[in-house]
């Protein structure tokens, strides 16, 4: 009997413990945890990688330092040899490093590349990402690089406001700003003057004049918000303080904004040595890469004060693409 007792009080103990490990989340549990496919696959080296040497650069903001590094860790965990040369500057300076082959691949977004690069006016952009990305891939090919198919996530530029300026403008559209623009100062980054997708849009395509236009530091363009310096400023879609902050984003009725889906964009002679192995392993990294989880990496960054090259880690790690330490 004492036999039978201990037998059965074994088999319920197992069976409590194989309960527990079936409902443990994949994640760590924690809801600012980047959530993972189901069936995500993972990034296995493959030795033949080993002789191609790749190095990976980013403009000059947090989402880009962000990208670089998953893209970096990401290839380098698959077996290329890889170096990085991160924080270049604006989106003229990152395509003049890649075309001198200072790097061999950058992230960038299907929008900037047609508006700064290919001659396209905001009214010409087409409104579906993936025509948007077709027609970068093609402007990138007649220069030599090669585009790969771009993220689930879009960083798109917009207009913000604080909730108490949206209250007492009554606004919630862009083409709200008419008649009150002119008493208002917009604050955006030093290029912004010059694009499209920019004052100069808010210009052309809506017609907006500004009390003022300042040009800020892309790290502070939601701080000069809360601390009352600007009535507007553009953001980025995927910025963390948005939520946290309250501000309001104003919707682009006419359109102006294109998609901004993030493409690496690599020379062709790299893409050519790296071969299948490399899209395969670009493909998995983006998988998971959607607007919340963009948001929480970040929010990593910006917020909680973590370096990229930890975020990406802990990117890889929380959603099973490559085994945690």
């Amino acid at each position: 009997m004492k036999r039978l007792i201990a037998l059965l009080i074994l088999v319920l103990s197992l069976g409590l413990t194989a309960c527990g490990d079936d409902d443990e989340p994949s994640g760590g549990g924690a809801e600012s945890t980047p959530t993972a496919e189901a069936e995500a696959g993972k990034i296995e080296a493959n030795e033949a990688n080993s002789g191609v040497s790749i190095t990976i650069g980013s403009k000059n903001f947090t989402e880009q330092q962000v990208l670089g590094e998953i893209y970096a860790q990401g290839l380098e965990a698959a077996g290329y040899t890889v170096e990085t040369d991160l924080n270049l500057g604006d989106q003229d300076t990152a395509l003049a490093a890649l075309k001198g082959g200072d790097i061999d691949a950058y992230p960038e977004y299907t929008g900037t590349a047609l508006l700064s690069f290919f001659g396209k006016k905001a009214d010409e952009l087409p409104k579906d990402p993936q025509a948007a990305y077709e027609e970068a891939r093609a402007g990138f090919e007649e220069d030599g690089l090669v585009a790969f198919p771009p993220t689930p996530f879009t960083s798109s530029n917009e207009v913000a406001v604080t909730q108490e300026t949206a209250d007492e403008h009554s606004l919630k559209t862009i083409s709200d700003l008419e008649g009150k623009s002119e008493d208002l100062t917009l604050f955006g980054s030093p290029e912004c003057r010059q694009r499209l997708d920019c004052l100069l849009g808010l210009q052309e395509v809506y017609g907006l004049e500004f009390k003022k236009f300042t040009p800020v530091d892309i790290a502070q363009r939601h701080e000069v918000l809360t601390s009352g310096r600007a009535d507007i400023s553009i953001v980025f879609t995927t910025d963390p303080q948005i939520q946290r902050e309250k501000e309001v984003l104003l919707e682009d009725d006419q359109g102006m904004f294109p998609p901004y889906n993030s493409t690496l964009v690599t020379r062709k002679e790299v893409a050519d040595e790296a071969g299948p192995d490399l899209e395969k392993t670009i493909t998995l990294l983006q998988e998971q890469l959607t607007d919340e989880n963009m948001q929480e990496l970040n929010a990593r960054v910006d917020l909680d004060k973590k370096d990229a090259a930890t975020v990406a880690s802990e990117y890889l790690s929380e959603t099973g693409l490559i085994a945690g330490e």
